[in-house]
């Protein structure tokens, strides 16, 4: 007889889940820690919102009274098309080349969470899909998704890090699976790999640094001296994760909605640096490009081509 553990993660494969684990409730102690001292270096940037809400990401009792299990959910994302772009091009990073994983991957946690409830009537939950006060990878790690990269991305050992993370904290005690080990060893390529040396330790990332964040999150102007290592990035940043080994056991994503769109892989500059407002929100509705606006899309594109034109 099937038991409620292995009902829910049975729902959660059938809803289109890739991989599903359950932890205990408790509070995230070193995790928490982490945080802090990763907050206190000023790590986070311009991020305010990350030094906000503390004890709760710590915690999930406080976010859930009563809270007594973490149902923890990923999806691979992993499409076969590649960086190859030509001169006058830029590059969108994977994870944004399709709909925003967000409006997705909520539906189906979403569908979950009535799934459970149907079958424990009055049961409480909460869920969040990376918008919430929610350590998602702490939370992956501790319900044996996979483990923490050193380029801070969780990597599975069946999908490798290209994977959108998510999590229901529920008042139902469940079965726990148990953390796996972390299998990057000696490697250091995300390290070494990366431009702009935003992981000078492995394990740490600084956002001040990082492609990624200067792309998308930074709302002013990019420090000129980061132009020879932006390599023709204009939203978002894959090198650490195209160099991880473990992502050779990638798998084709089965979601046509993380596809990428016309012209999202390797983007014209001079096609993005023409875009009206109207434009730019018909061509990336429902992407997670729009997160940037377009002046952060503009301003990328035109600091990508302005660089390129020096090396010539």
């Amino acid at each position: 007889m099937e038991t409620l553990t292995q009902k829910i993660k049975a729902k959660a494969l059938e809803l289109g889940f890739s991989k599903v684990g359950i932890a205990r409730a408790e509070g995230l102690g070193a995790d928490g820690e982490r945080l802090k001292e990763w907050l206190r270096r000023g790590y986070h940037a311009s991020m305010s919102w990350m030094a906000e809400r503390t004890e709760e990401r710590a915690d999930p009792r406080i976010l859930l009274p009563g809270a007594r299990s973490v149902i923890a959910v990923a999806v691979n994302y992993y499409t076969g098309a590649e960086h190859r772009p030509k001169e006058g091009e830029g590059k969108i990073s994977r994870y944004a080349w399709g709909d925003d994983y967000h409006i997705h991957v909520t539906r189906r946690i979403e569908k979950l969470n009535d799934c459970i409830r149907q079958l424990v009537p009055g049961a409480e939950g909460r869920y969040y899909v990376d918008t919430g006060p929610a350590m998602d990878k702490a939370w992956a790690e501790r319900a044996g998704l996979g483990w923490r990269g050193k380029h801070t991305t969780v990597i599975t050992k069946d999908y490798g890090s290209w994977v959108f993370l998510g999590e229901i904290i529920t008042t139902l005690e469940l079965e726990y699976d148990a953390p796996v080990e972390d299998s990057c060893g000696t490697c250091t390529a995300c390290v070494d790999a990366c431009p702009t040396d935003a992981l000078d330790e492995p394990y740490i990332l600084d956002s001040n640094k990082c492609i990624s964040y200067l792309t998308i999150e930074h709302r002013s102007e990019i420090d000129p001296k980061f132009g020879p290592q932006f390599d023709g990035w204009v939203f978002g940043c894959d090198i650490c994760q195209d160099v991880c080994p473990w992502n050779r056991f990638r798998k084709e994503a089965a979601d046509k909605e993380f596809l990428p769109r016309d012209g999202n892989v390797s983007p014209s500059l001079d096609g993005l640096l023409a875009l009206t407002q109207e434009e730019f929100s018909v061509r990336f509705s429902k992407s997670p490009v729009k997160r940037t606006k377009r002046a952060g899309l503009l301003r990328n594109a035109k600091f990508v081509r302005d660089h390129q034109k020096r090396k010539q």
